[in-house]
């Protein structure tokens, strides 16, 4: 540990060479990541195994989720510069985030489904959560293994019959262990070797009193800590360096490590409890993350050496709404926001429908704005900034299948060693990060020297053509790399996960950067909002694409196989040309968006 004296101001310890504060932002970070990221690799398969909801309205429920979760920093930012801070913004997001996420492993008893044949009843039931997991009809004593084909339900083995569990052996005491069950044919009457499509009834119904509206009250207190919490992080991150300090850009490298290495713990150690052990295992240890991330943040603050604090302390301090201090105040807000949150949510179809219409109402006026009131370098230069965030959301509309369809896909249609879980491939991403971001970065650095560093219209077009090729490779496969199972290769979805991220470490870095480099000063805020607000609409789109892919299922297991390989493989072709082709015509036009940026790279 040292001390350095930057700009004037008292010295000021440092930590190799950094301020030693970012010690404490990179573990408040890594464990809000590791708790973000840990609930969201099961989340949509949790909807549909655990609630039974339908693919097409799980997808659905998480596209307005994530929605929401890019949206509201644009708000938490505005509150926290204007009167907060962002260390306070962050405390108040974080202790929303260990309530939603706690809140997340109260599961409730789900979603329940029955099967009814001629005047036959049965409750369906599951026994796993990873791949290897069997259907049972079950009627009484009578508990029989099914599937669920495209033809109709067949039967597969004999029926047993099962002890009443206050039942025990003859002259045995109470509790005293029973002699193996034996299994039999089912006998006449019990559940039929086959049934035909035609022949039988399904009827779900979900735990729409207790845990449902647990489900949406844990989404929403999460979504709302977010909004304190994402944007507010980083600024103190950049409040610990002095304007034009050097030191600044490996600050962020050494912080956006932290970000994958939480993401990258999370998804294996959360997705394994989960999987193997029961979903509240999992969001538990998610809950667990955020909260050590709480208490990292609150006993760090004195190594932050006042950094993030309020614009007008004295100001926050002696203000008063209604007799109620102005900090305690936004606590309440923050709580109060959760219920409008917790309603849009459950009806997350109305996200879908308006904001893409308000977005776009936004985008107009800014552009507007900038036709009309800039001139000059400041015109052109917002203009490509513009014309780039346009593009961007198709990029992040195709990469964040990873929290939907590509999950459904890991689950249904990759053929995956036993020991593996669907969980396990959201850790692909933020493991390639962690490995690949430092050598981007060198590459970008030793092409510089060279004046040789592609533009960022160009490393934007690259980044399309790559999460193209993606889903390209992975149609590919679908099609003609299957087993007889119709489950693909998992190599083939690492692959996808791979070249999207290449194409992530040649958008997402630059992206922050682009706006802040190429928008007039008077306006960077609004023109962050708006990159916020494109990524959230890309979640929404995201959501669009995902439901097309969405097939049958019964008690979250998926009916027919073969279609659904055949209906992945078609969307997955459609929107890999769709992201190549957009890719090439952004390389195409960017000498001319390159001119438009008047000097800045």
């Amino acid at each position: 540990m040292s001390t350095t004296d930057m700009g004037g101001l008292s010295p000021r310890k440092t930590f190799l060479g950094h301020p030693r504060g970012l010690v404490i932002l990179f573990f408040t970070e890594m464990w809000e990541r590791f708790s973000f990221y840990g609930m969201r690799a099961m989340l949509t398969v949790y909807l549909i195994q655990h609630f039974l909801f339908g693919p097409e309205e799980a997808q659905g429920i998480y596209a307005a989720y994530a929605a929401l979760v890019y949206l509201m920093p644009v708000i938490g930012g505005l509150i926290a510069d204007k009167y907060l801070g962002s260390r306070k913004a962050v405390i108040i997001g974080a202790v929303l985030l260990v309530l939603g996420h706690f809140t997340m492993a109260f599961e409730g008893t789900g979603g329940r489904e029955r099967i009814t044949i001629g005047d036959t009843t049965y409750a369906i039931e599951v026994d796993g959560r990873n791949q290897d997991r069997k259907l049972f009809a079950v009627n009484g004593a009578e508990r029989v293994e099914i599937e669920v084909t495209p033809e109709g339900v067949k039967r597969i083995g004999a029926a047993d019959t099962r002890v009443p569990p206050a039942q025990v052996e003859p002259g045995g005491a109470p509790g005293a262990p029973v002699a193996p069950v034996t299994a039999v044919d089912a006998p006449a009457g019990g559940f039929p070797a086959f049934t035909p499509v035609g022949g039988y009834s399904l009827d779900t119904t979900r735990d729409t009193q207790v845990g449902e509206p647990l489900l949406f009250l844990a989404l929403s207190l999460i979504i709302v800590g977010v909004g304190f919490l994402k944007a507010n992080i980083s600024t103190v991150v950049g409040a610990l360096y002095e304007e034009n300090d050097p030191r600044r850009d490996g600050g962020f490298t050494i912080f956006y490590v932290g970000i994958n290495l939480g993401s990258f713990l999370a998804t294996i150690a959360c997705s394994y409890l989960g999987y193997t052990y029961g979903w509240a295992y999992g969001f538990g240890l998610a809950g667990l993350g955020m909260l050590a991330g709480l208490l990292t943040f609150i006993l760090g603050q004195p190594w932050l050496e006042g950094r993030g604090a309020p614009p007008n302390p004295e100001k926050l301090a002696g203000t008063k709404v209604l007799g109620v201090p102005l900090e305690v105040v936004f606590w309440i807000g923050g709580l109060v926001a959760v219920f409008p949150t917790w309603l849009l949510i459950r009806r997350h179809e109305i996200i879908e429908a308006v904001l893409p219409w308000a977005a776009g109402a936004i985008f107009v006026a800014v552009v507007g704005y900038t036709v009309t009131r800039l001139k000059g370098t400041d015109r052109s230069r917002m203009l490509v900034a513009q014309v780039l965030i346009f593009f961007s959301v198709l990029f992040w509309a195709l990469f964040e299948q990873a929290g939907s369809s590509l999950s459904l896909f890991a689950d249904q249609s990759t053929a995956m060693p036993s020991w593996f879980n669907v969980g396990y491939t959201q850790s692909f991403n933020p493991g390639i990060i962690i490995l690949l971001g430092p050598l981007v970065a060198g590459l970008w650095v030793a092409l510089g020297k060279r004046g040789l560093e592609p533009s960022t219209p160009v490393k934007f077009a690259a980044a399309l053509a790559l999460v193209g090729s993606g889903f390209l490779l992975l149609a590919w496969a679908s099609l003609n790399a299957a087993n007889v199972d119709f489950r693909v290769p998992l190599m083939f979805l690492f692959l996808t996960y791979f070249l999207h991220t290449v194409g992530e470490l040649f958008l997402s870095p630059v992206g922050l950067s682009m706006v802040t480099k190429l928008s007039v000063e008077r306006v960077v805020g609004l023109m962050m909002g708006v990159w916020f607000l494109s990524s959230s609409v890309a979640h929404i789109a995201a959501g669009v694409i995902a439901k097309a892919t969405a097939t049958a299922t019964v008690a979250g297991v998926v009916t027919d196989p073969a279609l659904a390989l055949q209906t992945y493989a078609s969307l997955y072709n459609t929107i890999g040309w769709v992201g190549v082709g957009v890719g090439v015509l952004l390389l195409a036009i960017s000498p001319v968006l390159k001119k438009g940026m008047a000097g800045v790279n």
